[in-house]
């Protein structure tokens, strides 16, 4: 996953977003990778050449992103400050990285990298850049909001994408046979008896996502407690899917009439997917309206004990309780 970022060390705004992608590559290590791509706004911001200048002859020392990570960390140190004041901090922050300081001030002066950062920013005008800070995702132009919770869910579901399926799978289920699942978690075990023969294409569905390790590692994302706690999704945004969608099946004789029922979730007609949900408590107004795919026949009192979480209201909720494997015994 590239993270390409057009940005201006001076750009108030870039500055504002500088923790949400450093809080974003450190969550997921090996998977992405953040691109700087300098694009200093030479007619609003008087220093922003300057350091830009700066980190690019910090790099030829090896030692870019520890520049870039000074200038940010002490933006409100030089921001409104003068360039001699600029100058200055540089010089000390040069010493804490143990920069050559005369190599560094060489390529201050020198007018290569003023050329190099002219040519970068001709070249991110080109792509239609123009003004900071603007992301482009995985060759995507980013165009949502510039916070952490709603980048962290866009970077969630496209490091899922690899995962997903191209199209519904083939039976996988022999409906005149039973099911059963055990949910394996950090908080104990679920066995759930899966209804085969009432929801033939969500079981099937479920079993083959199962046997695929999908739910593996899986969390679960929202726990309502005395309603129901959802998982089924390996991005824990709760908007991840397996790639494919099917239609519901209501089943008269299913209700929600007990603790421990076991539906899938929906958005809609005809979305269900790979999430589901497990009940605390008899819920009737899910009637017809969620299908039902099994029940909860031991292990009930683990849904007690998983941590309650509502990330809708609470972005930063603890995290949600693993579900380490899932289990599927045809008999």
């Amino acid at each position: 996953m590239t993270i390409i970022q057009y940005g201006d060390f001076q750009g108030q705004y870039d500055a504002l977003l500088e923790p949400a992608l450093r809080r974003i590559v450190k969550n997921h290590p090996g998977e992405t990778r953040l691109v700087w791509r300098p694009y200093p706004l030479l007619d609003v911001n008087d220093k922003a050449l300057f350091a830009a200048i700066a980190a690019e002859a910090a790099r030829r020392q090896g030692r870019f992103w520890e520049m870039h990570d000074l200038l940010f960390d002490h933006y409100r140190d030089w921001a409104d400050e003068t360039p001699e004041k600029l100058a200055g901090m540089l010089d000390k922050y040069a010493a804490d990285l143990g920069l050559d300081l005369t190599r560094l001030r060489d390529d201050l002066s020198s007018g290569e990298i003023n050329q190099l950062l002219a040519d970068d920013v001709e070249q991110a005008r080109k792509v239609g850049v123009l003004g900071t800070p603007v992301l482009v995702i995985n060759c995507v132009p980013y165009t949502g909001p510039l916070e952490y919770t709603t980048l962290e869910t866009t970077i969630r579901l496209a490091l899922l994408k690899p995962r997903q399926f191209v199209e519904y799978p083939g039976v996988v289920i022999d409906v005149h046979k039973s099911y059963t699942a055990t949910l394996r978690t950090v908080k104990g075990d679920m066995t759930l008896t899966l209804f085969a023969r009432q929801a033939p294409a969500a079981v099937n569905s479920f079993v083959f996502l199962a046997r695929k390790g999908w739910y593996d590692g899986n969390t679960f994302y929202r726990v309502l407690p005395g309603r129901a706690a959802y998982t089924g999704d390996p991005s824990d945004t709760g908007l991840g899917g397996p790639g494919y969608l099917f239609a519901r099946e209501i089943d008269s004789g299913l209700r929600f009439d007990a603790p421990g029922v076991v539906a899938l979730n929906n958005a809609g007609q005809d979305t269900d997917g790979s999430q589901f949900f497990i009940t605390f408590a008899p819920a009737p107004e899910f009637d017809g309206l969620y299908t039902i795919i099994g029940r909860v026949t031991s292990g009930l009192d683990v849904l007690s004990r998983l941590t309650p979480r509502d990330p809708q209201a609470q972005p930063d909720a603890p995290p949600g309780d693993t579900i380490d494997t899932v289990t599927v015994t045809e008999n």
